[in-house]
């Protein structure tokens, strides 16, 4: 783990803040690895309050996430409406990724904060394919919440040995979206053209304006 005990003793709980909310937004920084960093620091020497780290991760998490939600919902559908025939995504593909992801967007929301390569994507994600902003905050706010308690508490009660438990964990979270992804695409390339019908009808009009569909997942 890299030391940021300068950083942390100059700027307190508020570099962890900023650390994770640029990392959320899908700039590559270490927001978790920082996190953990001031949890055991303050286990370790006091330095700091651990309730206030905690808040203050879970509010970078959820403040970086929404300027990510937003940058999609603002850019992301146009650009894959111009652009995404190049790479085999055309209306009605478009069309099956926003009833899915209005579908279970929820739940990827809340599982991708515990996976690093989908930390800084799965909001961006979210708001391209149009879940509705409330359902969005309050899965992105549940697992920014549970994942500040997991790796701030963790990091303070275990000391440095936490980052070794949570790598396993993480690896096995990885594997868990991969295999789910791989599933994923081989059931909609089965059943894409029953799955297209469904979207046109759960999402009729214009691809990005229609109202507000899906079950909460």
């Amino acid at each position: 783990m890299p030391d940021f005990s300068e950083l942390l003793i100059q700027f307190g709980p508020w570099a962890v803040f900023f650390l994770v909310a640029l990392e959320s937004s899908g700039i590559p920084l270490p927001g978790e690895t920082s996190l953990v960093a001031a949890a055991v620091l303050a286990g370790h020497s006091h330095h700091g309050s651990i309730a206030q780290i905690v808040t203050l991760a879970a509010a970078g998490a959820i403040v970086g996430d929404n300027i990510g939600f937003w940058v999609g919902r603002e850019y992301g559908l146009k650009l894959l409406l111009a652009h995404g025939s190049k790479i085999g995504l055309d209306e009605d593909r478009l069309r099956l990724g926003q009833y899915l992801f209005r579908r279970y967007g929820g739940t990827i929301v809340f599982f991708g904060r515990f996976v690093a390569v989908l930390r800084a994507f799965a909001a961006v994600l979210a708001g391209a394919n149009k879940v509705p902003p409330l359902r969005f905050f309050l899965f992105n706010a549940a697992g920014g919440i549970v994942w500040a308690c997991i790796f701030g508490f963790g990091g303070y009660f275990l000391g440095a040995d936490f980052h070794r438990i949570a790598g396993p964990f993480g690896l096995a979270a990885l594997v868990l979206a991969l295999a789910g992804l791989a599933f994923l695409r081989r059931y909609v390339r089965t059943h894409e053209a029953r799955m297209i019908a469904e979207a046109r009808a759960a999402l009729p009009g214009p691809l990005g304006l229609n109202p507000k569909a899906g079950s909460v997942g």
